[in-house]
């Protein structure tokens, strides 16, 4: 049996879902692109080549090994995009807690029921259909759950509005002795650098007391304003919108002293070595064109 244990996003990782980008099929066209980013680069002809990623999730996953930590990958559906196993459940405190994710993703959860066979039935819990939630929004953090929303009238016509109102009252219900505290996050379409498409996507807390953080996107001043002061200032890495871009602050802790970057973040690693961090660098930009980075394909289910 697998023991689920998540509480925050750094302590000693021992067992974790890594997703897997064999047979992802074809480059989608661009009416199937699910945010701005990847439609970017089906138009522009630079969409990833299964090849590469499969390449860049094999050096993800040595870097697992390297450090002890036990590996599950999804089954392989055929031409199935699957990398970015964040997305489809996330595990708080010795909760899975399945996503509503787009319906036609629906497929990605079953290829992992192998993974939940080994966890026991009660812990597993599915969200109803009002709740649309995604792990990139959801961050344990000890007394804390940080949620990404957006609660705009105009959330169904963002396709990029991945957890709603909803969403952060029924996480609340589930777990009553935390203090869950929401993120309106700025949505676009069409502008990649304007979109923050889940809540690590613009913000990721880290061990020695640090965070990274883009304040554009938050569409709250007083909401950004509220991690600063939570971390301070003198503890924070801020991002440009380029490097939010990039998916800068998708790096993902193995340990409160571990992080594992894209190896061309330099001005981000080079930080990070000097705050006393290992940093173990590999190469994720091909992933990185979907919108997606090192947190997005993780599926943490255990940490120490």
């Amino acid at each position: 049996m697998l023991h689920l244990n998540v509480t925050d996003e750094i302590s000693p990782l021992k067992a974790v879902l890594l997703g897997t980008a064999e047979s992802c099929g074809p480059t989608p066209s661009p009416e199937e692109a699910y945010d701005p980013k990847s439609l970017e680069h089906i138009l522009a002809g630079t969409y990833p080549k299964e090849v590469d990623m499969v390449k860049e999730m094999e050096a993800f996953a040595t870097i697992f090994h390297k450090h002890d930590v036990e590996v599950f990958r999804p089954e392989v559906l055929k031409d199935c995009n699957q990398i970015f196993s964040r997305d489809i459940a996330f595990v708080i405190e010795n909760k899975l807690i399945k996503a509503n994710i787009l319906p036609d993703r629906e497929k990605e959860f079953d290829a992992i029921l192998h993974v939940l066979d080994r966890i026991a039935p009660e812990n597993i819990i599915c969200a109803p259909e009002e709740v649309h939630i995604e792990g990139g929004d959801v961050m344990p953090w000890n007394e804390y759950i940080f949620i990404g929303t957006y609660t705009g009238d105009d959330y169904p016509d963002y396709i990029t509005a991945r957890t709603n109102k909803e969403a952060v009252a029924f996480i609340k219900e589930q777990f009553p002795h935390k203090k869950v505290k929401s993120f309106e996050l700025r949505k676009s379409n069409t502008v990649a650098s304007e979109n923050a498409l889940h809540l690590d996507c613009c913000f990721q807390p880290l061990g020695k007391g640090k965070a990274i953080l883009h304040k554009n996107g938050f569409l709250v001043e007083e909401e950004y304003q509220w991690l600063v002061n939570y971390f301070g200032k003198e503890n924070i890495f801020e991002i440009t919108k380029d490097e939010m871009y990039q998916m800068f602050s998708n790096v993902f802790s193995i340990s409160p002293s571990v992080v594992v970057s894209e190896r061309k973040f330099t001005r981000l690693n080079n930080w990070l070595r000097q705050q006393g961090f290992t940093v173990e660098e590999i190469p994720y930009a091909e992933i990185g064109k979907q919108e997606g980075l090192l947190r997005c394909s993780t599926l943490p289910l255990i940490r120490e």
